[in-house]
């Protein structure tokens, strides 16, 4: 475990390695994956399906399909809320009077009962991709991850950022709740409309993460564009360690100088779920991460470098270009506009937050 205070003044390893060092001129980039062998990895539940196999990595010059209209979305997305409630208003009303007439009734759920909050495994989930299937949630308005007639954007429970699924990303459904899955190559991520949060400011992110690799640079949530990531979370080898890491970047250019970070490599970081929560405290100017419920360490900055472009899952920008690419699944992922505690922590590892609300939320 470190606090990356350090870090410049150490050696790195080569790309050999996969570990931090970046790629100088000439050089390859360690970030960027090498072309998929094996199996895709699982999830928490069953593993996909033997005909779904790594795609061959495409070249640099691949973009993202067209923006989605991100508006009418959520106007889409406002009606079909009205519409539930409207539904569900009105079967209140059609059973108060059945109950009135005197007739007794026997009232079927049909696949809408409220699981217990905490996620579980499930040996019979399916892991095909979601049509807009429900979720898991206290709120009948709040059903679908998914934004109504957009099974591929992930819908924003606390706010309007949808993330649209690249092409090499899917979804999990499972008994209890929805995974979004990557297969560690170029064109499996996922996108957001904007940032999700002002980084000069206090902020925390948070996700529960499967990560299936052994070596290398996979980051499972970040924000930033341009030549370099604001934020980033998730696994890497440093120092020829797996290890956890939140890093952040102090400096325009994405210089290795000028990042800082926070490493936890003292716990199992290959297929087993755990919470990841990476926060900034703009007073005191320190980043933390957290791995569950416990504090990994802490890391003194200057400040965060507020990058152009939006938030990602399942990729983050090094010197240009899109690489460390996830390799596994997320869920819970959530961001909040301030550094949240070791409560606060705790409380989303129960996955019972109570009265802590963030400003945007994705498969919960």
């Amino acid at each position: 475990m470190t606090d990356g205070t350090d870090r410049p003044d150490n050696p790195q390893p080569g790309p050999a390695s996969g570990g931090y060092g970046y790629p100088q001129p000439g050089q390859s980039n360690p970030y960027q994956p090498e072309p998929a062998t094996g199996q895709p990895g699982q999830g928490f539940g069953p593993p996909p399906t033997a005909a779904e196999s790594f795609p061959p990595p495409i070249p640099e010059t691949f973009t993202p399909g067209p923006t989605p209209d991100w508006q009418a979305m959520a106007d889409a997305s406002e009606s079909q809320r009205r519409k539930r409630r409207l539904l569900t208003i009105g079967g209140g009303v059609l059973a108060v009077l059945l109950v009135a007439g005197g007739a007794t009734f026997f009232v079927l759920q049909g696949g809408d009962g409220k699981p217990d909050d905490k996620p579980t495994a499930s040996p019979s989930g399916s892991a095909t991709p979601s049509g807009g299937s429900k979720s898991p949630s206290k709120n009948p308005d709040d059903d679908y991850p998914t934004l109504p007639g957009e099974p591929n954007v992930l819908r924003d429970y606390n706010g309007k950022t949808g993330i649209a699924l690249g092409p090499g990303a899917s979804l999990g459904e499972l008994s209890m709740r929805t995974e979004v899955r990557f297969k560690g190559a170029p064109d499996s991520y996922a996108q957001g409309a904007e940032a999700a949060v002002d980084v000069t400011k206090s902020f925390s992110v948070s996700t529960r993460a499967y990560n299936t690799t052994e070596g290398g640079s996979h980051m499972a949530v970040s924000q930033g564009d341009g030549d370099s990531y604001s934020f980033e979370l998730g696994f890497e080898v440093v120092n020829g360690k797996k290890a956890w890491v939140f890093r952040v970047q102090t400096g325009d250019k994405g210089q290795a100088a000028t990042a800082q970070q926070v490493v936890v490599d003292n716990v199992d970081t290959v297929k087993k779920w755990a919470l990841l929560t990476g926060t900034y405290d703009a007073e005191k100017k320190t980043i933390s991460l957290w791995v569950d419920d416990k504090q990994a360490g802490q890391a003194q900055v200057a400040g965060i470098w507020a990058g152009p472009g939006p938030v990602q899952l399942g990729r983050a920008r090094h010197h240009g270009i899109w690489s460390a690419s996830w390799e596994g699944a997320l869920d819970h992922i959530r961001i909040f506009d301030q550094a949240i505690n070791q409560e606060q922590v705790t409380a989303l590892k129960n996955n019972k937050p109570g009265k802590l609300k963030p400003v945007h939320s994705w498969l919960v």
